[in-house]
């Protein structure tokens, strides 16, 4: 794709954006939409990232024009489901929920959430200028929706990157970062694993970090996914098996241990100069490119994930915020304000620039932009066109993904083959489908 062809789209939609926001009304203030409710606490989970920091250090001025207090409960991704659904299933505090990708479709049929047209409809709450069609259709649709109906809008937005140390490369004598994943395992491989260095690390702890980071990653790109449209196990296709074969073969060129990097250990090795690409979120890009932080800050470069056989298919992953349906009417109301703001057009370039990612069109299109961070091209093609279901979203997941866990971290370590691995995955996921009633026609086939 191209990178100016696609920017250009995206200004072009910022435009036409901003025409039609000029006609709507200039009576809605929120100051004014606020007031029946200061004096109200909001309760939200935030992570222990970048983009929470953000937003929190932007929320004294939503606080003083609204006398809205919203009340930070912070919790590492790791216990941030479990405390959620703990307080929604007890009727608990929380007046909205932070969901992740995978967990939009348990929250939705649980009903915890309550869909956004219920405030969007609402005058006295709805900003005109939320413009909702300046949020990218994917990351809208894929974090914020289910079954059709938008819940959530889109907050602390990923795509993975290939991060790519430029010096390294260069004294390796490439001209640029690979194109292909063929290329990263026959050329860039065996030229830049040397001397203690290594040319991939591939974050791959037995944690959801191995479902999505590093088994998913490698299932899209050559044509495979977990289930087929009938909702069976698709992990024996010849795509899938390709993927996970690739993996396998990809891992001599990576650091010794790499079913113990998560997140961390994988920016860690980047930074310090021992790996020279990464494929990670890009919510990790001020971290690398920050001198207190990298020893290659001056080298790093920024891709679109590697292309496989079947095309690029980027890890996809992020968040939606939504609104609690155990919140009372004027809870729910303070934190639809307090959502529409942290998402809103108007914040979206101090939120970037303070560290955190938005899924706004408009801002990417703003002069200077994708100059000051490099990484905006890159993530504005890998939104065209990534998938959805790149993880499947259903109240399902979170046991599949146990399993996931269990088997590729096996299958890595060489304690079963790929073909062994895929089969059980797959066995145990359809119990786990059919028990559910997705085969007796129970359940929808959604995903």
């Amino acid at each position: 794709m191209n990178l100016k062809r696609t920017l250009g789209t995206v200004a072009a939609s910022a435009v036409i954006a901003a025409g039609a926001a000029t006609t709507a009304s200039a009576d809605w203030s929120l100051e004014e939409a606020a007031a029946p409710y200061a004096g109200t606490t909001v309760d939200v989970v935030f992570l222990l990232r970048p983009g929470y920091d953000a937003i929190e250090e932007m929320l004294p001025a939503f606080e003083e024009a609204t006398g809205i207090n919203v009340n930070i409960i912070r919790h590492p991704y790791e216990n941030a489901l479990g405390e959620q659904v703990r307080d929604f299933v007890a009727g608990g505090d929380l007046d909205i929920a932070l969901i992740d990708l995978v967990w939009i479709g348990n929250f939705a049929e649980n009903e915890w959430i309550v869909p956004i047209s219920n405030f969007t409809s609402n005058p006295d709450l709805a900003d005109p200028d939320l413009n909702m069609d300046d949020f990218f259709p994917l990351v809208l649709n894929a974090f914020g929706g289910w079954d059709g109906e938008i819940y959530g809008l889109p907050v602390d937005n990923y795509s993975g990157l290939l991060f790519y140390n430029r010096c390294m490369l260069e004294e390796a004598g490439f001209d640029g970062p690979p194109e292909t994943w063929d290329q990263v395992l026959n050329e860039y491989g065996p030229a830049l694993t040397h001397d203690g260095q290594y040319a991939f690390a591939l974050q791959s702890k037995r944690n959801e970090t191995q479902s999505a980071d590093s088994f998913a990653r490698m299932l899209w790109p050559f044509g495979g996914s977990f289930l087929d449209e009938n909702f069976r196990s698709n992990l024996l296709s010849e795509g899938s098996q390709a993927g996970l074969n690739f993996r396998q073969e990809l891992m001599q060129y990576m650091p010794e241990g790499i079913v113990a990097f998560d997140h961390a250990e994988t920016v860690n090795a980047f930074s310090q100069g021992d790996v020279a690409m990464i494929t990670e979120w890009s919510a990790f890009y001020s971290s690398v490119v920050n001198p207190e932080t990298s020893r290659v800050a001056d080298c790093v470069g920024i891709a679109p994930e590697p292309m496989g056989s079947a095309g690029r298919r980027p890890a996809l992953g992020g968040f939606s915020m939504a609104v609690a349906s155990q919140a009372d009417e004027a809870e729910q109301a303070a934190a639809y304000l307090f959502i529409q703001w942290a998402t809103s057009q108007a914040n979206a370039r101090q939120y970037l620039e303070m560290g955190g990612v938005p899924a706004r069109q408009s801002v990417y299109a703003e002069p200077g932009v994708a100059e000051e961070f490099s990484f905006v091209p890159a993530l504005v093609e890998s939104w065209q066109d990534g998938v959805p279901e790149y993880r499947p979203r259903f109240a399902e997941w979170p046991v599949i993904t146990e399993i996931v866990q269990e088997w590729g971290t096996r299958m890595m370590l060489g304690e079963v083959s790929v073909e062994e691995g895929a089969r059980t995955i797959g066995e145990r996921m359809e119990e786990v489908l059919e028990e559910a009633g997705y085969y007796s026609g129970d359940r929808p086939l959604a995903q």
